[in-house]
C-alpha cells in the first residue's frame, strides 16, 4: 500500500498523480474503516480526501502554515503527518484528537473546534511572517458553512484591506452551485487570472488610447462591458470586490485541477480565495445520500452503514418533540437555530411548522439578537444552540436579551461532557458565565421527563430563560401528554436525611441518590436534592438541611469555579453559618481532554466513588466502596 510508505507530507512529492490518485482510494478505505469503530466525522472528512492530498502535495508543511476550518475536516491531513501508526485510537481517550491540535503535531498550526476562526487566525500568522521577513505560505481551508460566520466575513474584509499574501481554500460541498456555475465561470476564472491576460488587456488599452478622439471613451466603455460582464457570469466577484484574487470553481475530487490551481495561487501577490466544489461523503454511499447523519456518527457497520441506537429517548428528541407541542398550543411560539437542526432536534418543528422555523446558519450572534427582536414584537423564541456554541454570543445575550428583559428561551443541548469531540465541544462552562447576568432564569432537568417540565414552564416564566440538558440518551423515564409546570425556583428533596446533604445538579441527581444508598448501608443517612434552578436558587431548601447536617457535597458537571457549588457557598456565607464542612465536585481548573463520557466522569472523579470517599473524609468512618 502507499499509505503504508508516507510518514510525512515530503513523501507526496515524489508521487505520481495516478499514485495520488491510488493513495486516495486507500485513505478514504482508512478512514471509513477506523471512523467504524470510533465514530466521528465521516461525511467531511471523505469529502476532502483529495483537497488535502493536493494541499500538502503543493505546499511545504510544516513550513508553510495550513489552518483546517472546521477541523473535523482534517482526518486526512492527520494520516499524512504522521499519525496514521496512532489513527485507530482517533477520538478514544488517550488517544489523537479528532480535531488539529497544536499540542499533538507540528503540522497543526490552529485548534480550530470551532468555525469561522481560520481566516483570522491565518491573518495573525501572515502578519507575523511578514514582521519576521519569513517567505511561507499561510493556507486557510474553510467550509462553506463556515463561511456563514459573521467572523469568516469580517476576516475577509481585514485580509482584503491589508493585502496579504495569504490563500483562502473555500470547500464548497453544496451540490447545486456546481450546476449553477457551469464550465463557463471556471473558464473564465482561468483566463481572469492568467498572466496574460493582465499583459493582453493592458495592450489593448494602450491601442485603444492611441486612437483619435474617441480612445478614452472606449477605454472606459469597455471597462464598464468588462465590469457588467464579470458580475453577471462570474461567481466570484464578492470576493474580487473585497481585494482577493478568485479562482474557481475547481473540481475537488479532481487532484491535478487542484494543484494547477494552487500553484498559480502560490505565486500570486496578495490574497487569494481559491473555490474548490467538494462532495460531502464521497465514496461511501450512505455518506453521500444522507450526508448530515453521517456528519458526525458513533461507530456503524460498514457494510450497511447502520448505527447502532438507544431504544431511550435522547434529551434531544425530547426537547425536539415537546417543543412541537408548545407550538400546536402557541401559535407565536418560534423556533431558531445556528446550523444544527438534526443536531438540536429542530428538525421535527422545522417539518411541522417551517414558517416558524429560522436556521441562520454558524451565526449564533445573529441567532440570539434576531431573537431579542422576535421577542419585542410579541413572539416567543426558542433558541437551540450547543453549550460550547452559545459562548459565541455571550454578549448577545447580555446587552440584548436580558437586559431588556426579553422573553427568550435557550434550550442549551450538549450541557456537561460530551465524549469524543474534546476540549472544544464539552459544555462545561454555560453555568458559570450565565449563572452571573441579571433577569435570567436557568433551569437543569434530573431527566427527560423534567425537561418536558421545564420546556412548559418556561412559557410561564415570561422572562429570559436557560434550560441545559445533556447529550445523548436519558434514563428511561416514561413520559405523559401532560403540560405540568414546575413551581418557579424551587428544589426536589428526593430525600431526607440527618448526616450528609448531597445535591446533584441535573442527571447527576441520580448519581447522588446511588451514593445515598450505598452510603446507608454504612449508617450513613444523607439528604438528597435536586435543585432543578441554578437560578434563582432554593436557598432555603438547601439551607434547612444544611443546618441538620452541618456537611455538604454539590455535584455538577461544570468547572467549579463560579458554578452552582459556588452559589451554595455564597448563600452559606451570606446567611454566615459556621461551621458547615463542604466539598464541591466538579471541574477544576482545567480544559477536559476526549474520550468516552463515563471514561471521563471516573477520570474527573463526577462518581459515585467519587462522593463515598468526599462523605468518608468528612464523617471520618471507613466506608467501603461498593
Amino acid at each position: 500500500m502507499i499509505l503504508d510508505m508516507i510518514s510525512s507530507p515530503k513523501d507526496l512529492k515524489s508521487l505520481s498523480l495516478t499514485e495520488l490518485e491510488k493513495l486516495a482510494e486507500e485513505v478514504r478505505s482508512k478512514v471509513i474503516d477506523t471512523v467504524s469503530k470510533t465514530g466521528g466525522h465521516l461525511a467531511p472528512n471523505l469529502g476532502v480526501v483529495e483537497l488535502t492530498l493536493a494541499i500538502h502535495s503543493v505546499y511545504d508543511s510544516p513550513h508553510d502554515k495550513i489552518i483546517w476550518d472546521v477541523g473535523h475536516q482534517s482526518y486526512i491531513h492527520k494520516l499524512l503527518t504522521g499519525r496514521k501508526d496512532k489513527f485507530d485510537t482517533l477520538r478514544q481517550f488517550g488517544g489523537i484528537s479528532g480535531f488539529p491540535k497544536r499540542e499533538e503535531s507540528p503540522h497543526d498550526h490552529f485548534n480550530t473546534g470551532h468555525s469561522s476562526t481560520s481566516i483570522s487566525a491565518a491573518i495573525g500568522m501572515a502578519l507575523a511572517r511578514d514582521m519576521k521577513m519569513h517567505k511561507n505560505g499561510v493556507v486557510a481551508i474553510i467550509g462553506d458553512g463556515a463561511l456563514t460566520g459573521g467572523m469568516a466575513f469580517e476576516a475577509l474584509n481585514y485580509a482584503g484591506h491589508l493585502d496579504l499574501d495569504i490563500t483562502v481554500i473555500l470547500n464548497d460541498n453544496k451540490m447545486s452551485i456546481a450546476g449553477n456555475v457551469g464550465a463557463l465561470s471556471g473558464y473564465l476564472s482561468r483566463l481572469r487570472t492568467d498572466p496574460m491576460y493582465e499583459k493582453g488587456k493592458e495592450e489593448i488599452e494602450s491601442i485603444l488610447r492611441r486612437l483619435p478622439k474617441i480612445g478614452t471613451r472606449v477605454v472606459r466603455l469597455a471597462d464598464k462591458l468588462k465590469d457588467a460582464l464579470k458580475y453577471l457570469v462570474v461567481p466570484g466577484m464578492l470576493f474580487e470586490e473585497l481585494g482577493y484574487t478568485y479562482l474557481g470553481p475547481i473540481d475537488g475530487h479532481n487532484i491535478a485541477a487542484i494543484q494547477q490551481v494552487l500553484q498559480r495561487a502560490k505565486k500570486t501577490k496578495g490574497p487569494v480565495l481559491v473555490h474548490v466544489i467538494t462532495t460531502k461523503g464521497k465514496g461511501y454511499m450512505p455518506a453521500e445520500v444522507k450526508p448530515n447523519i453521517y456528519h458526525g456518527t458513533g461507530p456503524f457497520d460498514v457494510s450497511t452503514g447502520d448505527t447502532k441506537k438507544s431504544n431511550k429517548l435522547t434529551y434531544t428528541e425530547v426537547f425536539g418533540k415537546t417543543l412541537v407541542d408548545l407550538a400546536k398550543m402557541n401559535d407565536k411560539i418560534i423556533a431558531i437555530t445556528a446550523a444544527m437542526p438534526d443536531g438540536t432536534g429542530l428538525n421535527y418543528f422545522a417539518e411541522e411548522f417551517p414558517h416558524r422555523y429560522f436556521d441562520v446558519g454558524i451565526a449564533e450572534q445573529n441567532a440570539v439578537t434576531m431573537a431579542a427582536g422576535l421577542a419585542t414584537q410579541g413572539y416567543i423564541p426558542f433558541v437551540a444552540i450547543y453549550s460550547t456554541f452559545l459562548q459565541r454570543a455571550y454578549d448577545q445575550i447580555i446587552h440584548d436579551v436580558c437586559l431588556q428583559k426579553l422573553p427568550v428561551i435557550f434550550c442549551i443541548d450538549r450541557a456537561g461532557l460530551v465524549g469524543e469531540d474534546g476540549e472544544t465541544h464539552h459544555g462545561l462552562f454555560d453555568i458559570t458565565f450565565l449563572r452571573s447576568i441579571p433577569n435570567l432564569t436557568i433551569m437543569v432537568p434530573k431527566d427527560e421527563a423534567e425537561l418536558r417540565k421545564m420546556l412548559f414552564t418556561a412559557l410561564k416564566i415570561n422572562r429570559p430563560t436557560a434550560i441545559r440538558y445533556p447529550r445523548g440518551a436519558g434514563f428511561g423515564v416514561l413520559l405523559n401528554n401532560s403540560h405540568e409546570t414546575l413551581e418557579i425556583g424551587k428544589a426536589e428533596l428526593l430525600q431526607s436525611g440527618n448526616d450528609l446533604t448531597l445535591i446533584g445538579v441535573g442527571p447527576h441527581a441520580y448519581t447522588a441518590m446511588e451514593a445515598a444508598k450505598k452510603l446507608l448501608k454504612q449508617g450513613v443517612s444523607c439528604s438528597v436534592i435536586n435543585p432543578r434552578f441554578v437560578k434563582p436558587i432554593d436557598w432555603k431548601s438547601i439551607l434547612d438541611s444544611i443546618k441538620v447536617t452541618k456537611k455538604l457535597i454539590v455535584m455538577e458537571e461544570n468547572i467549579i469555579a463560579g458554578g452552582f457549588g459556588s452559589s451554595v457557598l455564597e448563600i452559606i456565607t451570606q446567611h454566615q453559618l459556621i461551621g458547615v464542612r463542604v466539598k464541591l465536585l466538579g471541574v477544576e481548573d482545567t480544559f477536559v481532554t476526549h474520550g468516552n463520557v463515563d471514561i471521563l466522569r471516573q477520570h474527573l472523579g463526577l462518581n459515585v466513588e467519587k462522593i463515598i470517599q468526599a462523605a468518608t473524609a468528612m464523617i471520618g468512618l471507613k466506608i467501603a466502596n461498593r
